[in-house]
């Protein structure tokens, strides 16, 4: 009751119509009566006018235009930009010569003429006789009429072409679809032969294949069982032969059987090859000490002649010189003593490096 006494209700208020038909006037005046209550969001304490509701028209009316607006701007396309050095220029473009569409205004008028009689068709022309006129009797008999007498024989012949032409174009045709089905079967027993071909070679290789798998299943059966008798006599064997084996062994080891591997390639390859070099390298060095010693023996034989026979002349000058005494005669005796024995090793000594290096030739 409160809000009813705040509240303000216009005058026709309760004169509204109960059942209004929404036309665009029952609209402007139900908008005039009620107002906007719909599109409020807040509450209303005061009933809007019909001056309230008609601003608020007004305005709802500026923001559609506004949008329309902005909408035909964005669908209008702008043109582009001028290339720098360029301007745009207002040009015409409405055509210059009009199309007159002016209805030119016509009427309808009629007339009526009276009935006449049809004038007669004109006579031929004949023209006047200038010769004699002449006749010829024919008899009955002497001349035929052709549909009647013709006629039957050319529709016999040529309904007897038709016909000739028609089996010839039939036979034609029987050839060539005989000759399709001949090809047609032709491929068919091509196919059959190959398919034919095909389950032989099929029916070839699975009989090979078994034969090779019979083949391959004795082989595998003839290893298996082979191998089980040697695993059998491998076993049988190990259980005989291995009490035996620390005797054997002890035996063969008592005997030499069992060596040294590296022992033996040294004592057998290594140290026979080592003591051939080695002698060879031996008899080299004392070949070329035999050939120095008999250089050095010549050299010291040559030297030892060539003193001597300085010696003597020495001797001779000096005996005729001054007259020989006693201690001369013994000093040569005792120099001929001692030389005698070295010359006597020398001459030993080369005849055994001769006889040596004769020997290294040979």
């Amino acid at each position: 009751s409160s809000l009813r006494s705040r509240c303000v209700f216009p005058k026709d208020y309760h004169n509204a119509p109960s059942t209004l038909k929404f036309g665009k006037d029952e609209i402007q005046n139900y908008y005039q009566i009620y107002g906007q209550i719909m599109d409020k969001k807040c509450p209303v304490l005061k009933f809007p006018t019909c001056r309230s509701t008609k601003v608020y028209n007004k305005g709802k009316e500026i923001v559609t235009k506004r949008r329309r607006t902005g909408f035909s701007k964005l669908l209008q396309c702008e043109t582009p930009p001028p290339v720098n050095g360029r301007n745009h220029n207002q040009v015409q473009t409405d055509l210059y010569l009009e199309e007159l569409t002016d209805v030119v205004e016509t009427d309808t008028a009629c007339c009526q003429t009276d009935p006449m009689i049809d004038r007669p068709p004109s006579p031929l022309f004949v023209p006047a006789k200038t010769g004699m006129d002449a006749s010829t009797e024919i008899l009955p008999g002497d001349l035929f009429d052709f549909d009647l007498e013709v006629k039957p024989i050319l529709e016999v012949l040529v309904g007897k072409t038709m016909e000739q032409a028609l089996l010839e174009v039939c036979e034609e045709e029987e050839l060539a679809r005989i000759r399709e089905q001949q090809l047609r079967y032709e491929e068919i027993r091509a196919a059959d032969l190959m398919e034919m071909q095909r389950l032989e070679e099929r029916e070839r290789r699975y009989r090979e294949e078994k034969e090779r798998r019979i083949a391959q299943h004795k082989v595998y059966e003839a290893k298996r069982k082979e191998t089980i008798e040697k695993i059998a006599a491998r076993a049988f064997a190990r259980v005989y032969i291995e009490p035996l084996i620390p005797n054997v062994y002890e035996q063969l080891h008592m005997n030499g059987y069992f060596s040294d591997t590296i022992q033996n390639e040294i004592e057998e390859d290594f140290i026979p090859g080592l003591l051939d070099d080695v002698s060879e390298e031996l008899n080299r060095e004392r070949a070329y000490r035999l050939v120095v010693d008999s250089i050095i023996r010549e050299a010291v034989t040559e030297i030892t002649e060539a003193y001597a026979k300085h010696d003597a002349k020495d001797s001779e000058e000096l005996r005729k010189l001054n007259p020989p005494n006693e201690e001369n005669a013994i000093e040569k005796s005792e120099n001929h003593e001692v030389n005698q024995p070295i010359q006597e090793s020398n001459d030993k000594n080369a005849t055994s490096n001769n006889d040596e290096i004769h020997n290294q030739e040979g």
